[in-house]
């Protein structure tokens, strides 16, 4: 036995693995006799919203499992981080942390350290993770969450690594339990995977192909949040706007929206991600004349110049992306539009670079999220030329930020004087509280902490680029 491997109890693990229940009953049997008591988890998650909502319900089987979660991996029984694969920065942000954990496994050396998500989907990630990061116990992709019961049965009765990464095809698993902590604002997630592979992206690679939820399914789970005091739902999916392709009959996203939206309740409804090549006159025209709806449209462009919009195979050209956004404003003057933009894909020239900030500043988004070209391996993207140095990239990045930070700066300006409804949440500071506009503009005024999970009207008193400041009416 290694210095990492675990003590194990007289358990035999083989032929339960198939079954998730029994695994629960026996994981909860085993950590009562090595601890006594509620054993504790810790789980940290990177990346998107649709990680934060696969860590719910990874959350959920281990509130199942008999753990209770605290907020410190050195005070944990079980520490898991879900991992995210869109840029090499995150990746080695997770490699700097699990290595952070060594020293804490060598003082507890029951402790069980899971990786997962999309980063451990990658087979030269995990293979990595086996190699050089003996201490961690346990690694499982985006497909084996239902299976962690089973995963950690034979972790703690036989004291074996566990490595579960395959890719699989079929349904949905509806039965998982859900941990939520977000109090009035909740993820829904509409479907899951990706069929557009863009040649800069890894995602459909670790999370598979598009696989929409019943309209059932997501109505029922829409009532329970609502019943629940949910008052800002956010509709997930890797391409919300493409739901229901692979589903029996007409349903699309477009319905989607106007079934919740007619639901009974106070609340508001969000979504992301959208795709252009999938965003439709009927789409923008369900957000408009739906009322709970947030006139908040998230529309990747992730550039301006079609050939650089051709090389990375987005299926749409500046000329169709334009269309949608004035027909978007058209129907909803004031509505808030945000996008993505990658600076420094694979060949492109200063030029082409140029054509993506003309096309901000007609847009005039409400905020960018822009990223520096990070290859990943596996993509189209990666074998590609890759001529311009990381220092002109950066250079360009800086031009196109502070032509957005001149944007949004006006923008805010215009809102000074202008009164806003927002869902009330916690902030750091004493005695402020924050809000969110349908927009998605942050707000911060004074208030009593019992007013946090209501809606509370705000009337702008400062502007500053990318936040406000108010006072309630």
């Amino acid at each position: 036995m290694d210095k990492y491997s675990l003590s194990t109890a007289n358990f035999t693990p083989p032929s339960v693995y198939a079954d998730r229940e029994k695994s629960i009953r026996l994981v909860r049997e085993l950590l009562y006799a090595k601890y006594g008591e509620s054993p504790k988890a810790f789980v940290h998650t990177y990346g998107c919203q649709g990680n934060v909502s696969d860590s719910e319900k990874i959350k959920g089987l281990l509130r199942e499992m008999g753990y209770e979660f605290v907020s410190s991996p050195e005070n944990a029984d079980f520490v898991l981080f879900n991992t995210c694969a869109v840029r090499e920065h995150a990746e080695d942000r997770v490699f700097g942390n699990v290595g952070a954990l060594k020293p804490i496994k060598e003082k507890r050396r029951d402790m069980i350290i899971a990786l997962c998500g999309c980063m451990m989907q990658q087979e030269h990630i995990a293979e990595k993770i086996k190699k050089s990061y003996p201490y961690v116990n346990i690694v499982f992709g985006t497909f084996a969450i239902s299976r962690l019961p089973q995963m950690m049965y034979k972790c703690l009765s036989a004291g074996k690594r566990v490595f579960d990464v395959k890719e699989e095809k079929g349904a949905i698993d509806e039965s998982l339990p859900v941990e939520r902590d977000r109090g009035a604002k909740v993820w829904l997630p509409i479907m899951y995977g990706c069929d557009n592979f863009c040649s800069y992206c890894i995602v459909p690679y670790v999370r598979g192909r598009e696989r929409s939820r019943t309209p059932e399914n997501i109505l029922n789970e829409a009532k329970e949040l609502i019943a629940g005091g949910a008052k800002d739902i956010t509709l997930l999916g890797q391409n919300v706007n493409s739901y229901g392709k692979n589903l029996d009959g007409n349903v699309n996203f477009a319905s989607v929206l106007r079934m919740i939206n007619a639901l009974p309740g106070d609340f508001l409804i969000r979504f992301m991600t959208s795709h252009p090549k999938d965003c439709t006159y009927e789409l923008l025209d369900a957000m408009a004349e739906c009322g709970k709806v947030a006139k908040h449209l998230h529309l990747p462009v992730q550039s301006g110049n079609n050939r650089i919009l051709g090389e990375m195979n987005r299926r749409y050209t500046r000329e169709q992306y334009l269309d949608l956004i004035h027909y978007a404003k058209s129907k909803m003057p004031d509505l808030s539009i945000t996008s993505d933009i990658i600076v420094g894909f694979p060949g492109e020239t200063y030029s082409e670079f140029l054509d993506t900030v003309s096309l901000v500043k007609e847009v005039e988004y409400t905020s960018l999220f822009t990223f520096i070209y990070s290859k990943r391996k596996g993509t189209k993207a990666a074998e590609m030329d890759d001529p311009v140095p990381y220092e002109e990239k950066s250079k360009r990045f800086r031009e196109l930020c502070a032509v957005q930070e001149e944007i949004a700066g006006r923008r805010t300006a215009l809102m000074v004087g202008k009164t806003y409804r927002v869902l009330t949440e916690p902030n750091e500071k004493e005695g402020i509280l924050t809000g969110r506009t349908q927009g998605n503009i942050s707000i911060e005024f004074s208030g009593d902490d019992n007013l946090i999970g209501k809606f509370v009207n705000v009337k702008i008193t400062k502007a500053l680029t990318w936040i406000l400041y108010g006072e309630l009416c």
